[in-house]
């Protein structure tokens, strides 16, 4: 290979050019021009891209959703809970009730041999009136109460009429053969009575019977004789 061969291939090399891309001037220390015109303002967001305030806006709806969602729920669920417990109160207390009424309705017997007693003068002195005493006292404060008197408005559901005297009217208790007795609104046994027809406020008198009224200090003639000169 001759040295004109090697002469040419450097010359068709082509020259090396360096190029500084340093942003500041070693020499001056001023921010190139070149630098300047590389910079470019921030772009502007894509289309079909969310703001971050939209996006947290639909975040804070969605969870305000939920919390209404589970307050809703929170309340049911009370509510519920809330009749539950009146359910078992009642139901405890109805269970209660009865119980009180079973083992007073054994005790009506015993009541009403007391009464026979009173009426043939046995409890007017001694323990046996204070036994009667006691034990009305006891079953009266569980609630125990009587009906049944003599003028009382006759309702069959609380009156076992064995007798009734008359037809038509206005059916009022004429005697009381049984006493009733109730707990509250629970009836534990109906009064046997015997009922007649009249009105409570105005008892009817005998049909062509004497209402002249005796007058105080006069006899039954001198009435009579008055009544006759009248």
């Amino acid at each position: 290979m001759t040295p004109s061969g090697g002469q040419d291939r450097d010359e068709e090399r082509e020259p090396v050019t360096v190029t500084d891309k340093r942003r500041i001037d070693p020499n001056t220390g001023a921010v190139r021009e070149e630098a300047k015109v590389a910079e470019k303002p921030a772009t502007a967001a894509e289309p079909g891209a969310s703001a971050p305030g939209s996006a947290a806006s639909g975040g804070e709806s969605d969870a305000d959703a939920k919390v209404a969602e589970l307050t809703a729920d929170l309340q049911r669920a009370h509510a519920d809970f809330a009749n539950y417990r009146k359910r078992v109160e009642r139901d405890r207390q109805a269970v209660i009730d009865s119980a009180k009424a079973s083992v007073v309705a054994q005790l009506l017997g015993v009541l009403d041999d007391l009464d026979r007693a009173r009426e043939h003068g046995d409890l007017e002195s001694g323990p046996l009136r204070s036994v009667s005493d006691k034990l009305s006292a006891a079953l009266e404060g569980l609630g125990l109460a009587t009906f049944g008197a003599e003028g009382d408005d006759f309702d069959p559901s609380l009156h076992e009429a064995v007798q009734h005297d008359g037809q038509d009217g206005h059916p009022v208790l004429a005697a009381v053969l049984r006493k009733g007795y109730k707990m509250g609104d629970r009836v534990l046994r109906t009064a046997m009575v015997v009922v007649t027809d009249g009105s409570p406020s105005d008892p009817a008198s005998p049909e062509g019977g004497d209402t002249t009224q005796q007058e105080p200090g006069t006899t039954g003639a001198e009435t009579q004789s008055k009544t006759e000169s009248e």
